[in-house]
């Protein structure tokens, strides 16, 4: 086993592969000496992240490439490294080194003082970021702070450093829609934080856009908090109020003598109802799919190929063994999951 795994998601990231290992490979060493292994995790990337992955591996036996069948999403591509390394001590970055590498040995002295299983980085500034990104960003993660059960830290991204008990902790955790950094606040232990200013992109642009950014957003609240569920819960109650308003200003015109007139006032009291309802029952269906994914008891991840190092044995994905160049091409696999392994047990005995 490793002392430290380095674990990197990558989409699309060819212009940012070689300063991140030069500036990853200097800190790593640094901090534990020889001691450590860099998981980079090709998720379906488009340009020639993959074949730049393969050339690291090939020249440095600290780098394993991992290189998913197709593109996952970043999340579940973290999930895929997490799954795989073998480090006693793991650090999450992402490739566009907007993290900076040369805090590793901070963050590694800081979780040493202050007996801490997860130090996470806290954005004290965020150069390079529109305004947009920034206000978005501050809102999103205070609602989230509010609407949830448990204490996500405001304004921390995945770049943390975690034991490995803390590790073992989080893939415990199966689920399909994935919302890691409030994963890492559920499991507990001791987490400090750490604050940093974050930089600017070294190469390329963001691979989040606005699209994803809402659909990560729907995740973390749907997957840590039923405050949704509750505000529907609320605005019905608010509705058959005003339904018992009206109805009284009904029953008084009616013994008044006063004719009720509105036609435009009645469609739109049915709108207002129908786009309430139609509301309440998208929040439903959105539980209601993420149980839908969870029955299913698919594997998190497919790994096509790996370069470099024999990584560790996933617990939550599937591992193809055959390649193209295999003699048996498109042939086993393994799903390194509990049920397998138990099924394995049953029929041995």
């Amino acid at each position: 086993m490793s002392k430290l795994s380095i674990v990197i998601p990558c989409f699309n990231e060819e212009a940012c592969i070689p300063e991140l290992h030069r500036r990853l490979t200097a800190a790593a060493r640094e901090a534990v000496g020889e001691a450590y292994e860099i998981v980079l995790v090709n998720d379906g990337s488009r340009d020639g992240s993959w074949p730049a992955m393969q050339k690291l591996a090939d020249t440095d036996p600290h780098v394993v490439g991992v290189n998913l069948s197709r593109n996952h999403g970043h999340q579940l591509a973290l999930t895929a490294g997490l799954d795989l390394c073998r480090g006693e001590t793991i650090l999450i970055i992402d490739a566009d080194l907007q993290d900076p590498p040369e805090l590793l040995s901070p963050m590694l002295e800081s979780m040493r003082e202050q007996d801490a299983d997860v130090v996470y980085g806290v954005r004290r500034s965020r150069s390079g970021e529109t305004a947009f990104k920034r206000a978005t960003a501050h809102g999103f993660y205070r609602l989230l702070s509010r609407a949830t059960e448990i204490d996500i830290p405001l304004d921390a991204g995945d770049f943390r450093l975690m034991s490995r008990r803390a590790l073992d902790a989080l893939l415990a955790m199966p689920e399909q829609s994935r919302f890691i950094r409030g994963m890492v606040a559920w499991i507990g232990f001791r987490q400090v934080p750490f604050a940093y200013d974050r930089e600017v992109r070294f190469a390329g642009t963001t691979k989040y856009p606005l699209s994803k950014m809402l659909r990560f957003a729907l995740d973390a609240l749907t997957g840590f908090s039923s405050a949704p569920l509750k505000l529907a819960s609320h605005a019905g109650l608010l509705l058959s109020l005003g339904s018992l308003l009206i109805l009284t200003y009904i029953a008084y015109a009616f013994v008044a003598g006063r004719s009720i007139q509105g036609w435009t006032s009645l469609m739109l009291v049915v709108v207002v109802l129908g786009a309430v309802q139609m509301f309440v029952l998208a929040l439903m269906g959105e539980y209601i799919g993420r149980l839908y994914n969870e029955v299913k008891g698919r594997p998190l991840y497919i790994v096509q190929e790996v370069a470099g190092g024999e990584p560790a044995k996933g617990k939550l994905g599937y591992v193809a063994e055959a390649t193209a160049k295999s003699e048996r091409p498109g042939g086993s696999g393994t799903r390194p999951t509990r049920a397998r392994s138990a099924a394995k047990i049953r029929s041995s005995a």
